[in-house]
């Protein structure tokens, strides 16, 4: 069984999910302890927190509804695959056809695969994930314009400070999601830039890409005084800005936005108590509706690419099933050209050459008849014929 656990924008805002997201882990962990998983893919990004399980133990529906959160979003069997694909595909972002979700499919595929809880089911349901992510947005038009939460964020400070011209701009964090805000804001006429992050060789290296200035992360205060807008999106998991440490600088805090991307949130809350005016990937959602609404004619066509990508996916996964029982059939038929061959080549005077003969022979007999059974039981197991399947594995497999 593939199971999904999960908590997204669509059912909790930035505070709560940050609260279920330790709860999924705790739920993850206690399954993992009773049920001994080994094969699990973790996402996690600023929108949303996942678990991909696959596992043949985990049956009863009692025994996934045995926890605290109901808020926790648990799905299996195709409904879990269903979501994966059009997440990959950009449809269940918040910034509909953005193409960061695609990338972080990809990374943690293979972070799973690294750490060797990547099994074989798994891997075919990411490597498909990843598959129709590309073909939606190369036969669609759902991630036109490369609408990112960098962009909309930028679009969110626009909307309460007016033109950026001219206006002194901080970036905490360098990583994937300070490089997306980076990227729109290249494109802005702003008085300076300021790039911070914990490393500072990546503070430099992106501040070098916008013709800005990197600076230590121990500065912060000094750059904070003098900036028009913030935006953070760092991977920190606890807070870098509070009231405590703005409160140390002397500044018109009434004259600085912060707008914070990041999940765990990078301010807390009560510096809009200052007056700062503070934002969050909560405050993001209108504009991220009207990307929605413009895109809105793109989501049938990426919905049938799904629906029959999905059906060939199917189709795979009912031939895994199918291969312990094709590969105890080549082994058994295997075992009985060799003694065959072995008795015919006993009885011939040169028993070198005919020995070599015979055995080229059987073994293309064999090559022969294997693959027209092993095409046979492939298309039983797509139509789900369980009396042909019950069949060879009584006949053939031991």
């Amino acid at each position: 069984m593939i199971l999904n656990l999960r908590v997204d924008h669509k059912v909790a805002d930035i505070h709560s999910m940050e609260n279920i997201a330790q709860d999924i882990d705790e739920l993850f962990l206690k399954l993992q302890e009773r049920f001994s998983i080994t094969e699990y893919i973790e996402i996690h990004t600023c929108n949303r927190k996942e678990y991909y399980i696959h596992n043949d133990y985990i049956m009863a529906e009692e025994e996934l509804l045995d926890h605290d959160n109901n808020a926790i979003i648990i799905e299996h069997g195709e409904d879990a695959i269903i979501h994966l694909l059009r997440m990959a595909a950009g449809l269940e972002s918040m910034i509909v056809g953005e193409d960061q979700i695609l990338g972080q499919v990809k990374d943690a595929k293979y972070k799973a695969s690294k750490n060797l809880h990547c099994g074989k089911v798994l891997d075919t349901l990411f490597t498909k994930a990843i598959h129709v992510g590309q073909v939606v947005r190369n036969k669609t038009n759902i991630n036109k314009g490369s609408v990112s939460i960098g962009s909309v964020a930028i679009d969110l400070a626009e909307k309460h400070l007016g033109s950026l011209e001219n206006k002194n701009v901080l970036v905490v964090g360098a990583g994937k999601m300070g490089r997306l805000v980076a990227k729109a804001l290249a494109e802005k006429d702003l008085k300076a830039i300021f790039v911070a992050n914990r490393t500072f060789y990546v503070a430099v290296e992106l501040a070098r890409d916008l013709n800005g200035e990197a600076i230590l992360f121990s500065d912060l205060e000094k750059y904070l005084a003098n900036a028009d807008l913030v935006i953070s999106a760092t991977s920190a998991p606890h807070t870098l800005l509070t009231k405590e440490r703005l409160l140390t600088i002397n500044m018109d805090y009434s004259n600085l936005m912060i707008v914070d991307i990041a999940n765990p949130r990078d301010v807390s809350e009560d510096v809009a108590e200052l007056g700062v005016k503070l934002f969050n990937i909560d405050d993001l959602r209108d504009i991220a509706d009207e990307n929605t609404q413009l895109r809105i004619n793109e989501f049938c066509e990426a919905e049938d690419i799904i629906e029959d990508e999905f059906n060939l996916l199917k189709g795979s996964f009912k031939i895994m099933e199918v291969e312990g029982t094709l590969a105890n059939l080549r082994v058994s038929m295997e075992k009985i050209r060799q003694d065959e061959t072995k008795k015919a080549a006993s009885k011939l005077s040169d028993v070198d050459d005919s020995a070599k003969i015979l055995n080229n022979l059987t073994n293309s007999i064999v090559n022969k008849i294997f693959f027209d059974i092993s095409q046979k039981i492939k298309s039983a197991a797509k139509e789900d014929n369980e009396d042909v399947l019950s069949a060879v594995e009584y006949i053939f497999c031991e």
